[in-house]
């Protein structure tokens, strides 16, 4: 028994010198600054966008609350989020967008009438979001851009990777469209750009990737970021959506970053300061259908596609088109 203790104290006497090598204690809970943490568990949500193209309807709603068949699109979008491990949400938005955060918020009243009437099924869903994550407000003065939007979270963010959900984008995949991001991000230590092949004459429209190395199928070692190039000069057809897990150091880069086309901060520049800095950016080719919510063309078309998934939904379109079509 006692050559166990002695062989007990020897190991710790020697975890405690060890951990003082190069006069570093052993126990430390910080991250060091160069190793940010891979845990992910927050992200970024820029919603101030004044939604323009679904005038007059955005005049007093937020364009983040249009219906997905029976629930506002942004509440998909925080589910994603849940289904990838994100427990806190930074939702950066201006004062009119209050909404979003009644949404996420109890309503007691509500609550009160529906467990009288024995319907609390209907919003069960959405208790369980409120009871699951943290949501936070943050407020964004001017439409400066979205790297001005991610820069308004700096101080939420500790030194830890992060998601970003841009809300005009709905993926719809067996996985989570963020945890396959943040699949990538672990395995190479490394920032990941959500990214979809696109025709080349569509390029001009979107923020477009150029590589040197597929690192692995779907997986590209990014060299330059290219906002809305000309076709003849895009590097690729890989264009930029909206899923980013990212460095904290992006936003160092904010910060130095100059406005651009229309005075806003771009994030595209900040990645390509920082990756000019050594940080490591890949390209993610996610897996799913994307949809483009923030026209409503594409607004249509998700409507249909997640409509069409619900059994009850999708025989009323059948029998809506059918009697369209005999018009």
């Amino acid at each position: 028994m006692k050559s166990l203790n002695y062989l007990g104290l020897y190991s710790i006497l020697f975890l405690i010198i060890g951990g003082y090598i190069n006069g570093s204690p052993i126990h430390s809970d910080q991250n060091n600054e160069s190793n940010p943490s891979m845990n992910i568990t927050k992200a970024i949500v820029p919603a101030a966008g004044l939604g323009t193209r679904f005038l007059p309807f955005t005049k007093a709603v937020p364009k983040e609350m249009l219906p997905l068949v029976n629930k506002p699109a942004i509440q998909n979008i925080v589910e994603e989020g849940l289904a990838s491990g994100i427990s806190d949400f930074y939702i950066i938005a201006n004062d009119d967008k209050q909404a979003i955060i009644d949404h996420f918020s109890p309503l007691p009243r509500l609550e009160t009438i529906l467990q009288e009437r024995d319907k609390t099924y209907l919003i069960q869903d959405l208790n369980d979001i409120v009871e699951a994550a943290n949501f936070t407000a943050i407020a964004q003065p001017k439409p400066l851009g979205l790297g001005h939007a991610v820069l308004m979270a700096k101080d939420a963010i500790d030194n830890e990777y992060f998601g970003i959900f841009l809300p005009d984008d709905i993926i719809d995949s067996e996985e989570p469209g963020l945890k396959q991001l943040i699949n990538v991000a672990q395995k190479y230590n490394a920032s990941v750009i959500a990214v979809m092949e696109v025709p080349m004459d569509c390029v001009s429209s979107y923020g477009v990737v150029a590589y040197d190395t597929q690192l692995e199928d779907g997986v590209y070692e990014i060299t330059k970021l290219v906002e809305k190039p000309p076709v003849d000069q895009a590097p690729s057809n890989l264009a930029i959506i909206g899923r980013y897990v990212l460095s904290p150091k992006i936003f160092d880069s904010l910060e130095k970053t100059q406005p651009g086309a229309g005075g806003e901060i771009q994030l595209t520049d900040g990645i390509a300061d920082m990756m000019l800095k050594g940080e490591r950016v890949l390209a993610y080719k996610i897996k799913g259908n994307r949809y483009d919510i923030g026209k409503p063309r594409g607004w249509l078309k998700a409507n249909i596609a997640f409509g069409m998934k619900d059994p009850e939904c999708s025989q009323a379109i059948k029998e809506v088109c059918d009697e369209i079509a005999e018009l």
